[in-house]
């Protein structure tokens, strides 16, 4: 075994042209699966990142028919108490029309999401105080943050103008309250708060006409992984009553499954250029068993049997896929590591949540091996049928 395997590498080094052409066909493949990987993959990722971070934490409890009616106090003690839980907020919302006068003239706005915040709760369960580019968060009851879509909508709203809100309150009477604008929120790819306003929850809650009640807790975890682990403690704690919680994968999903559908589909389209790789190892192998008649006339005449050509350049598929795909891996680990370092992104779009995902990696790495040995049967099949007489003559 040990002398066809040195009879492989001689002849197949021997047409380094031919090994080149051959290793970089299985190397593209995998990088292209690695590029994919990471951009569409990270691209998820980072959208589950700002969805949890801004919106909906890792659970998100609400209750099933109408306003949570328990105390925020209660309700964020009991969540506090777990050594998984970070922290909780309690936020609620609604629909606002807006208007303010700039330069003299009268901006309308209409249909503005609002979120009502406890702002000292809430930049410890959420980053959305981390967007706010201009200004500051919510602090006061008479302050507001608006997203930097809703500023551009109000005629370029800016910090210190004042902005009128109308909301309607539980009996359908409009509710009317003057603020200032205290920050302009902006973040990266629109996964934030960039088309909603941020007031003080107990001011929605004067407008609304619902003191005490809240629209819905967001749970942060630092420790992510025990999310399904505290929801169903949480539930089975409050048996008698009518709450809902999801884990980011459950609350998230109608946004997410047409993204999820996308990704396989790249990934499909990954592993069939993974496959036109494979094609190109049984032209080069192909020219290899023809540019080696010769070889294996003499090889035949001294008495090689079939099954030691058969071995000899299945060898060569194996030397072709082990080099490939260890290039192939490096090069899509570079790429990785460097969208990492740098926290890519695309035309300023949210940073791409980079992840190495080491059973994909040895997977991705391991199909394009053994695509490139199932590439080598049959250039090998056909080295065997060369007779000794007929190989020695083509030459």
């Amino acid at each position: 075994m040990e002398y066809r395997l040195r009879l492989a590498k001689r002849m197949l080094f021997n047409k380094k042209g031919s090994l080149i052409g051959a290793v970089l066909a299985v190397t593209i493949g995998i990088l292209v699966i690695h590029v994919n990987f990471v951009i569409f993959q990270g691209l998820f990722d980072a959208i589950v990142r700002d969805i949890s971070d801004y919106r909906n934490g890792d659970i998100l409890v609400t209750d099933e028919v109408d306003y949570i009616d328990k105390s925020d106090l209660s309700i964020v003690s009991w969540f506090e108490r777990i050594p998984y839980v970070e922290a909780a907020t309690p936020r609620l919302s609604s629909t606002a029309e807006m208007n303010m006068t700039k330069n003299g003239k009268l901006i309308e706005e209409s249909r503005v999401p609002i979120v009502g915040v406890d702002p000292f709760r809430d930049i410890r369960a959420s980053t959305v105080h981390e967007t706010v580019a201009d200004g500051t968060y919510v602090f006061s009851r008479n302050s507001i943050v608006l997203g930097s879509n809703v500023a551009r909508d109000l005629g370029g709203a800016q910090v210190g103008d004042s902005v009128k809100v109308l909301v309607k309150d539980r009996y359908g009477e409009d509710q009317v309250r003057r603020f200032t604008v205290s920050g302009i929120a902006k973040s990266p790819g629109g996964q934030g708060f960039d088309y909603t306003a941020v007031i003080h929850i107990d001011t929605l809650r004067d407008m609304m006409k619902r003191q005490g009640d809240t629209g819905s807790f967001m749970v942060k975890l630092n420790d992510p992984s025990k999310a399904l682990e505290v929801k169903e403690f949480f539930l089975r704690s409050f048996p008698n009553d009518d709450f809902l919680a999801e884990t980011i994968e459950e609350s998230a999903e109608q946004q997410l499954a047409g993204f999820r559908s996308g990704i396989a589909m790249i990934n499909m389209i990954g592993y069939f250029g993974m496959m036109s790789s494979a094609f190109a190892i049984v032209t080069i192998q192909m020219m290899l068993v023809n540019g080696k008649t010769r070889e294996i006339g003499v090889m035949r005449s001294i008495g090689a049997k079939r099954k030691d050509i058969l071995i000899i350049f299945i060898f060569q598929g194996m030397i072709i896929g082990a080099i490939g795909a260890c290039a192939g891996t490096a090069a899509g680990l570079s790429y990785t590591f460097y969208a990492d370092v740098t926290k890519m992104s695309f035309n300023n779009s949210l940073p791409l949540e980079v992840s190495y995902d080491w059973a994909k990696i040895f997977q991705t790495a391991l199909t394009s091996f053994i695509l490139a040995i199932i590439a080598s049967l049959y250039p090998s099949y056909r080295a065997t049928k060369l007779l000794p007489v007929e190989a020695m003559r083509s030459v």
